[in-house]
């Protein structure tokens, strides 16, 4: 009975015992809202500043929260008792276990850290990868890039894929220049064409004056003589320019009389005496 009594008397009061674990789930809950309202903070204040580069707000919003979390699980391990130094220690050593065996995470996450360093590509800019595909950047994650492709189709490709592939950016610079080829008979006028497709370049209210747009003959095909249109014009603009050239071009060359460049070849026919004469001569 004593001993049973001193037993008794060694464990914890029941109401503190509730109050505790209310303590505990109370800091888990509200360290939870606190992190998820952090991040709609971030992105909030992202998206109203014109100064915040998008492209970096997932991977710093997904960093900030999960480092308020860890806070907070140690904060309710520590407060149930758990020592967490040696807990610290073990989750080190856990980490370099985990490292060694996801290497290649790894090395998405240091890739998509030095996308965000230095910027080759960013969020809202059309980009081609080289060998994997093309499509503007949507976001730059933490171990992914998610790219939209032009007819809506969603990829992702793992950072070290962007990282290590060559990048061709069509929307980092604020020009581009298009050439178009457009073919001219022989027989019709070449000077005329050329004034014509000159003249169409200058009016285009898209296209830039400066660099001025140039006309010029380029190459000599069988029956074709390849005229190139160069110009140029801003690069949310160019597809306007292009289709609308690709429209506008054949026109202003039927309206000033020349024809459509059409494939040509000559077939002559040796009558039947000159060819037995010939052959009998062979």
């Amino acid at each position: 009975m004593e001993q049973l009594q001193a037993f008794w008397s060694s464990m914890p009061d029941p109401g503190g015992i509730v109050i505790h674990l209310g303590v505990t789930l109370a800091i888990l809950v509200v360290g939870w809202t606190v992190s998820n309202l952090l991040g709609r903070w971030m992105r909030h204040i992202a998206d109203r500043s014109p100064r915040i580069d998008p492209t970096i707000v997932p991977m710093v919003r997904s960093v900030t929260v999960w480092s308020v979390r860890i806070v907070v699980l140690l904060a309710v391990l520590a407060r149930l008792g758990v020592q967490t130094a040696s807990l610290v220690a073990m989750l080190g050593a856990s980490a370099l276990a985990i490292g060694l065996a996801l290497q290649g995470t790894l090395q998405n996450f240091a890739a998509g850290i030095m996308l965000l360093v230095l910027r080759p590509v960013r969020a809202g800019e059309f980009v081609s990868i080289g060998g994997q595909g093309s499509g503007t950047v949507d976001e730059i994650g933490l171990f992914m890039t998610r790219f939209v492709q032009a007819d809506g189709i969603q990829i992702l490709l793992p950072n070290t894929l962007v990282w290590g592939s060559p990048i061709t950016n069509y929307s980092r610079n604020k020009t581009r220049r298009l050439d178009m080829m457009l073919g001219v008979r022989y027989d019709d006028d070449l000077d005329a064409a050329l004034a014509t497709l000159q003249a169409l370049v200058d009016r285009h209210e898209d296209i830039l004056a400066d660099p001025a747009p140039q006309v010029m003959v380029m190459e000599y095909r069988d029956s074709t003589i390849m005229v190139n249109i160069r110009v140029w014009a801003l690069a949310a603009k160019y597809w306007d320019v292009y289709f609308d050239l690709h429209r506008r071009a054949p026109q202003a060359l039927r309206q000033a009389g020349l024809r459509s460049p059409i494939p040509l070849r000559e077939v002559r026919s040796i009558p039947a005496a000159a060819a037995g004469a010939k052959a009998a001569g062979a």
